[in-house]
């Protein structure tokens, strides 16, 4: 099972990146997918989640309006568009595949997004 995100890197404050996250080794359809981000010193928080057949999606309050979460299916990828970056968005951003039934899920290492000046 490997989930590998791609896409982070340095922008300026009001800029874009677009994450990317590929799935292999699990049926991807069958899962949600959510994106978290950790910051130096801070827990882990839930940024974004698509529904397995993406028909639903849900947001953490702090990025309404500003990132939109997507998955295509056939390419067994989730995405981040994250535009309007601030300075706070800056963190270790992590893919996170979850199934309710069976239980499982799964992890992905993260990849760093830098939002400074």
């Amino acid at each position: 099972v490997q989930l590998v995100e791609s896409g982070g890197g340095l922008v300026q404050p009001g800029g874009s990146l677009r994450l990317s996250c590929a799935a292999s080794g699990f049926t991807f359809s069958r899962y949600h997918m959510s994106w978290y981000r950790q910051a130096p010193g801070a827990v882990r928080e839930l940024v974004a989640t698509v529904a397995s057949t993406g028909g639903t999606t849900n947001y953490a309050d702090f990025v309404k309006g500003r990132f939109t979460i997507s998955r295509d299916n056939a390419k067994n990828t989730v995405y981040l568009q994250m535009n309007s970056l601030k300075a706070e968005d800056t963190a270790v951003y992590l893919c996170n595949a979850f199934r309710a039934t069976p239980r499982s899920g799964y992890w992905g290492q993260g990849t760093q997004v830098t939002v400074s000046s």
